[in-house]
Formats: structure tokens, C-alpha cells, sequence
């Protein structure tokens, strides 16, 4: 049934294509960053990422040996920064296994730290035109539409019997293409939530699901588990014009970045300079600030904020704490999206912000 999509695909896309940074240039180098920071985050928001990264870092070589902070700073504002942790992993394998060139190999290219199934098809595909699929949710709900399918994607069997449907089809000379066919009509004509454009789809002509009126109702996904509620309580400390910040730990969330500091629950005034003082810091003043939420994959943390000014004492670091210039945090140190709605108390941005501003 699939067979009879290739042609038309594959001639809506030579026509219809976006121009983006990454298709410039099929280097896999350059199609694996752009592929790894796709992952969970929009077209639109990875462009300045990208250019921004292969500017910092042009190379293998260069990722490989970038220090941790300069390599998070460079990520901010894309969140699930184990991504980027194990994309250098994976560019210190390539360059002591591979001399530094991506092998052109799937099985090799699979065996590398967080690349996936679907990353060695696109980088395969893409880079190397080796005939393996690229599935990613774009692609399983084009095909759970075409197909008029109630299998639940999210489960692994499904997506991997999807995976063995397209690999059948794929052309051996256009590989890379078909499969950014398949992504590119799901990010643009064939999307979710009611909005597909069924009207000016080049697969409508086959679509079951459109034959059956069931486009909304497809793909199929179990619902995810409610997200656990965290309170936290953030304070911007400020010294004059030096803040307050500290570095999580190396495990769990947000691992190895810089934070403002913050407390379990939601905290009073009172509570707040309690624990100010007990940190041997002299506070004079202290501005609630409204809240803000951060949403994670499992878990939202819903803050309150107070920004509290410190008067000068001898020693102002306590208990990994430590005060630096503001500017300096927003060049140099590693601030996570979750703290956005309060670095602006500190009159620096981060992350996607700084770009937006320009």
C-alpha cells in the first residue's frame, strides 16, 4: 500500500521543501547537531542554536574537547541537556574509533551515545544516502493517517513495525530525501491537534483516514501520566550589581548547571530572611515577585520568587553559593530555562531570549 506514496512525496518535496540552515550542507557533522537539537524542540526555536553552535564549535574535534560549562552555556535555553552531554560522548568515541568522520555505517552510527534508531536513519540517510528509515512522530502520523491506523505510536512494537513498512519503500538513490519528506509533510500540511491541510496534501489521494473522516481522531497515543507538582521558592540575591548563584549537582536535573537558589515550598518573607541569615548574609530589603511555573517531561515546578538585596560582608560565599557579576553570569555561566522569569531581576537574558531580543 505504502509504495504508492514515494513518487508524489518525494515531488511535493522537491517543490515545497523549507530552506533551513542544516540543509545547506549535508556534512553529517552538521546533520547530526541539527537532528539532536530538533529533538523536542521546534523548527523556528533551534535556528539561532544552530548557527550559533557550529560557529563555537565547527567540528568533531572541537565538541570533543569543549570544557562542560562553555558546552551548557552554548545549549541554554534548549533544555534536556543531557542531549548535548552525550553528544560529546559521542563526538569523543568518533574521534577515537573513526579519526574523527562519522562512520558510514547504521550500525555504527547506532552504537554511538545518544543516537537512536531514528538519529542513525537521518544521519545515514541524509549524510551517507544509506536506505534506512528516520521515524520520528512527524512520520508516525503520517503514516497512522495514510494507513487509517489505531495503533497506540507510543508504543515501541508499533513504531518499529512502521520503521520495517518504510524501509521497504525507501529509494536507494534518494534515501535522505524521502525520509525528510515523510518529516517535512508532518511538521507542515500533515500536523496535529485538527489543523491537518488536507486540502493541499500530496498524499490525499491514498489517505484512509481522510476516506473515513477519522484525521482527528488519529494517531492514537496512551495518555502520558500527570506531571508531579513541585513548589520552590527562588531568590535572586543580589550585592550591588553582583548575584547570588550556585552550581546543581552532577546527577539528576538539570545536572552540572547554574542556579539561582531555591528552597523547597513556598516560602514567606519572614522564612526567607531566616534562611538569608543563616547563610551569613545581611539582607536589608526583600521584593516579592510574581509567580511562574517551569514544566519539565515529568514534573512542574510552580515558584514563587523574591528578589532580596544584601548588604557587603566579608565572606558572602556559603555552602556552594557564590556572588559574580550579573553580566558575567549571562556570558560565561550555564542558567537553565526554568529560572527565566526571574534572571530578568538580574537584568541579564538567557537562551532563546538573547536572540530574540536581537
Amino acid at each position: 500500500m505504502l509504495k504508492q506514496i514515494v513518487k508524489p512525496l518525494l515531488s511535493w518535496y522537491d517543490g515545497h521543501a523549507r530552506v533551513l540552515p542544516w540543509r545547506e550542507d549535508r556534512h553529517p557533522y552538521r546533520v547530526w547537531v541539527s537532528e539532536i537539537m530538533l529533538q523536542q524542540t521546534r523548527v523556528e526555536a533551534v535556528k539561532p542554536f544552530f548557527e550559533r553552535f557550529l560557529k563555537a564549535l565547527p567540528n568533531v574535534k572541537s565538541l570533543a574537547e569543549c570544557p562542560e560549562d562553555e558546552l551548557l552555556k552554548l545549549w541554554e535555553g534548549l533544555g534536556y541537556y543531557n542531549r548535548v552531554r552525550n553528544m560529546q560522548k559521542a563526538a569523543r568515541t568518533v574521534m577515537e574509533q573513526y579519526g574523527g568522520e562519522f562512520p558510514a555505517d547504521y550500525e555504527k552510527l547506532l552504537s554511538l551515545p545518544g543516537i537512536g534508531h531514528y538519529t542513525a536513519g537521518a544521519i545515514g540517510s541524509i549524510a551517507f544516502n544509506i536506505p534506512m528509515p528516520a521515524v520520528d512522530g512527524n512520520v508516525l502520523r503520517v503514516l497512522s493517517r495514510v494507513k487509517a491506523s489505531y495503533d497506540d505510536i507510543l508504543k515501541q512494537s508499533v513504531k518499529s513495525n512502521m520503521e520495517k513498512e518504510v524501509q521497504k519503500i525507501i529509494p536507494a538513490d534518494r534515501a535522505g530525501d524521502f525520509n525528510q519528506a515523510l518529516i517535512e509533510l508532518g511538521a507542515i500540511v500533515c500536523v496535529p491537534n485538527g489543523k491537518a491541510k488536507c486540502e493541499i496534501c500530496p498524499l490525499a489521494f491514498c489517505c484512509m483516514a481522510r476516506e473515513k473522516g477519522i484525521v482527528d481522531e488519529l494517531p492514537k497515543k496512551k495518555a502520558k501520566k500527570e506531571r508531579r507538582l513541585e513548589q520552590k521558592t527562588v531568590l535572586v540575591l543580589r550585592e550591588g550589581d553582583r548575584v547570588g548563584i550556585r552550581k546543581r549537582s552532577a546527577k539528576g536535573l538539570l545536572a552540572g548547571m547554574y542556579e539561582l537558589p531555591n528552597l523547597e515550598g513556598c516560602l514567606g518573607e519572614d522564612e526567607v530572611l531566616e534562611y538569608v541569615r543563616e547563610c551569613g548574609l545581611s539582607p536589608f530589603r526583600i521584593l516579592p515577585l510574581a509567580g511562574a511555573k517551569h514544566v519539565f517531561s515529568h514534573v512542574e515546578w510552580q515558584m514563587t520568587g523574591y528578589v532580596v538585596s544584601l548588604e557587603e560582608t566579608e565572606s558572602m560565599d556559603h555552602d556552594g553559593l557564590f556572588f559574580i557579576d550579573a553580566k558575567e553570569t549571562e556570558e560565561k555561566y550555564p542558567i537553565p530555562a526554568a529560572f527565566a522569569a526571574y534572571v530578568r531581576y538580574m537584568d541579564i537574558v538567557l537562551g532563546q531570549e538573547r536572540y530574540e531580543e536581537r
